[in-house]
């Protein structure tokens, strides 16, 4: 963890409380990845200067601590909030570009040995197992900054046509027809499975919304909205409106077998 220990030691007469350390400890990952801290308070000032120092006065307050970093590309800005809830701190991160917030709480007794604030060596308990618990709040804010090209993490992976996103959204990622079904292709594909049921419409069989006749795709031939035999009269049903049929729609419908499953007792005189 090089420069941790530069860091803590030009602030070390500053820190007088366990969180202090670890607002220490936050500054110094932001500085890994490429943030630079332009000083306190939520609102930008004119005598922001990017520092990989801690700015003045800013632990002036022992249960409030709020921190304005900007990434060396100046693509992006983060404001930190930590609040100390009796032996812990929370910490809320925000980012001013995508104002994604992310958040971690984080147990100062577990992590911070308050007899020895100043002893860089002795301070911390579990270093590494605090850097990957600042990294929780840390990487969802950093991992959205856009690349020096413009473009995005996320859009470089659509660009590169990844395979589980193109199997699990037939319709919408290669824009094929509503009724084309990649599970029933000749080639089977694991990636495809599930995909019936993040089609709400059925698209590939299944989905959230039910067919009342039971047949996977609606049959051709039925409008309720020309009324049904021996029920609703034509106009009834709106055209487009939902129908759940209360009766067995067609004509020439078989009827019930006589012999099947009959009453109890229904052969006992013979």
């Amino acid at each position: 963890m090089a420069g941790l220990e530069v860091l803590y030691h030009s602030v070390r007469h500053d820190i007088t409380t366990p969180q202090d350390a670890i607002m220490c400890f936050v500054h110094w990952e932001l500085l890994q990845a490429d943030y630079r801290c332009l000083g306190i308070g939520d609102r930008l000032k004119t005598t922001d200067v990017k520092s990989e120092l801690l700015p003045e006065n800013w632990n002036s307050s022992k249960e409030l601590y709020t921190l304005r970093y900007q990434s060396e590309d100046e693509k992006n800005e983060i404001l930190i909030k930590a609040v100390l809830v009796d032996t812990s701190l929370i910490i809320n991160m925000l980012t001013s570009r995508s104002e994604q917030v992310a958040n971690l709480t984080i147990n100062l007794t577990e992590h911070i040995d308050t007899e020895h604030l100043r002893d860089f060596g002795r301070v911390y308990k579990k270093m590494a197992q605090l850097k990957n618990l600042v990294k929780l709040v840390i990487q969802p804010t950093v991992s959205k900054r856009t690349d020096s090209t413009g473009s995005s993490r996320k859009s470089r992976r659509k660009s590169s046509g990844s395979q589980f996103d193109q199997d699990a959204h037939p319709s919408s990622a290669r824009g094929s027809p509503r009724n084309s079904d990649p599970i029933r292709s000749n080639t089977p594909n694991p990636f495809a499975a599930g995909g019936a049921d993040l089609d709400p419409f059925g698209g590939c069989e299944g989905g959230m919304i039910v067919d009342p006749l039971h047949s996977g795709f609606p049959k051709a031939g039925f409008d309720p909205a020309q009324g049904t035999q021996g029920g609703l009269p034509p106009g009834s049903v709106p055209p487009g409106a939902r129908f759940d049929p209360f009766a067995p729609v067609g004509r020439n419908r078989p009827g019930p077998d006589p012999d099947h499953l009959p009453p109890p007792g229904y052969e006992d005189n013979i």
